[in-house]
């Protein structure tokens, strides 16, 4: 546990910024960690000096974690004193000047246009014996929307059937469009395509059958019940494996597979940009990298000056 001042910390986190779930997990560990670090060595947090730090990092090396894991641990420490400076709590912020080794930045993972086309038309075929048809619906809208609109996982399952006060997304039919709350809260809006709209009509259609009578969200499970990230992960690995992808295919790699389409189609970034909700526009240009590979393989495979002896 951490003690009181750490735990109004991650409130503050948790109320003020809106931080998800699962990082406000990550960041309350590595308070925990440096609070042992500083019990070990008698400090107190707000008196650590930045030789202090220093040598808690040196810790971290020796655990071997990797560059990732390093700045999400030196991001936690430097909020948390940037607050505590803030509030007149310490004069300076001893984690100022500690960096994180860089860590290498591969390239997101994205399915062919004929491998995307194949998964979708794999969640759209007829159930196999045993199944119920109605979950293959389910499966295709769902994999129309993640694909057709770039949607998150998380954002996929948060939709509800119905526009409502408490709804944090929804479907738009009268400008046939999703409407989702991304990152940071921030609410935006992608067009449904046609493709993602008839197999979600289709869905429709049938969600009763599933779905529990006061059950508000858009996709449910066997139990009729909201379905949850890990279900609809599940799911997709298993129609990738029956549409014979090459590949583990997982939700963003849909959301990486429409910018990435997109982005060869149209050229135009910023248009990308908002479609995926990215807050940078450099977030969204590891994609021009991905278009780049494509041409790259298409020069190798047509040019006959790109043929090597």
């Amino acid at each position: 546990m951490v003690p009181p001042d750490l735990e109004r910390y991650l409130q503050h986190l948790a109320v003020e910024r809106h931080l998800a779930a699962r990082t406000l997990s990550l960041y309350r560990a590595s308070l925990e960690g440096l609070q042992r670090a500083a019990d070990a060595d008698g400090v107190a947090l707000r008196d650590a000096q930045p030789h202090h730090l220093r040598r808690w990092m040196a810790a971290l090396r020796t655990r071997k974690l990797g560059p990732r894991s390093m700045g999400l641990e030196l991001s936690a420490w430097r909020g948390l004193y940037r607050w505590w400076g803030q509030r007149g709590d310490v004069a300076h912020n001893p984690v100022d000047g500690l960096r994180a080794p860089k860590a290498p930045k591969p390239l997101p993972k994205a399915l062919s246009v004929d491998q995307a086309v194949a998964l979708a038309d794999q969640g759209g075929a007829h159930a196999k014996d045993g199944e119920a048809p109605v979950l293959r619906l389910r499966d295709h809208a769902i994999i129309e929307l993640l694909y057709g609109c770039g949607l998150r996982v998380g954002e996929l399952v948060a939709l509800d059937a119905q526009p409502s006060a408490l709804a944090r997304g929804w479907i738009d039919d009268s400008d046939r469009s999703a409407h989702v709350l991304g990152k940071g809260s921030k609410r935006r809006s992608v067009p449904l395509g046609g493709a993602a709209a008839a197999a979600l009509q289709r869905w429709r259609e049938v969600r009763a059958q599933l779905a529990r009578a006061d059950e508000a969200a858009l996709f449910v499970s066997q139990r009729g019940t909201r379905v949850s990230a890990s279900q609809v992960r599940a799911r997709l690995a298993q129609l990738a494996r029956a549409a014979g992808l090459p590949t583990h295919v997982h939700p963003h790699m849909l959301r990486h597979s429409f910018a990435s389409h997109l982005l060869q189609s149209s050229g135009d970034l910023r248009a990308v940009q908002e479609l995926l909700g990215h807050a940078n526009i450099t977030t969204t240009q590891v994609y021009t990298k991905l278009d780049y590979q494509h041409l790259a393989k298409v020069y190798d495979a047509a040019h006959p000056r790109a043929k090597r002896r």
